[in-house]
């Protein structure tokens, strides 16, 4: 998985991009909180649920579906404090959580992501894939850590600071 950072990162910067006019602070805190979330499911080690089964990590949470009930109870909540279009709210907290989901898929370690849980249980990765695995824990702080750091920065951080740039570029023009 790429680290928290990262995740959070990608909301935010998915926020900058999506937030309704005027931003609301609140906005990026959403944002922020629904990148990360997926990976509430590393508590299941703490739980002896095995990596591989259904609710341990990587699985059913790293889900399209679950993404996509993350994304409605978010926007249920939300949706009147923000004074957006619910289907825009629900549409924009689906695709910050799917994107926790997909950057995962795009890492070198692990069993893989349940993308199509609980219809079908099989973990997958793309074909491509250059982000080296975090490791969870104390383990951030490694040689290993620095390393997958690193690469978040040039295949994450780098393209969302590009699109973030263009967006407010295309903005002001």
């Amino acid at each position: 998985m790429p680290t928290t950072i990262t995740h959070a990162l990608v909301g935010l910067g998915l926020a900058e991009v999506f937030a309704p006019r005027p931003r609301p602070v609140s906005f990026y805190g959403l944002a922020t909180v629904l990148a990360v979330a997926p990976d509430v499911d590393v508590l299941a080690f703490r739980f002896g649920i095995p990596y591989g089964a259904f609710l341990g990590h990587r699985g059913f949470v790293h889900s399209l579906c679950c993404a996509a009930l993350a994304g409605l109870v978010a926007a249920a909540l939300t949706s009147s404090w923000f004074a957006v279009g619910w289907w825009f709210l629900f549409a924009f907290c689906f695709g910050v959580v799917a994107a926790h989901d997909l950057l995962d898929g795009f890492t070198n370690g692990g069993l893989g992501i349940a993308y199509l849980s609980p219809f079908d249980t099989t973990r997958y990765f793309f074909p491509w894939r250059p982000i080296q695995v975090s490791p969870i824990g104390r383990g951030f702080f490694s040689r290993w850590g620095l390393r997958a750091l690193g690469s978040e920065v040039l295949w994450v951080w780098v393209p969302l600071a590009v699109l973030v740039g263009a967006v407010l570029l295309l903005r002001r023009g």
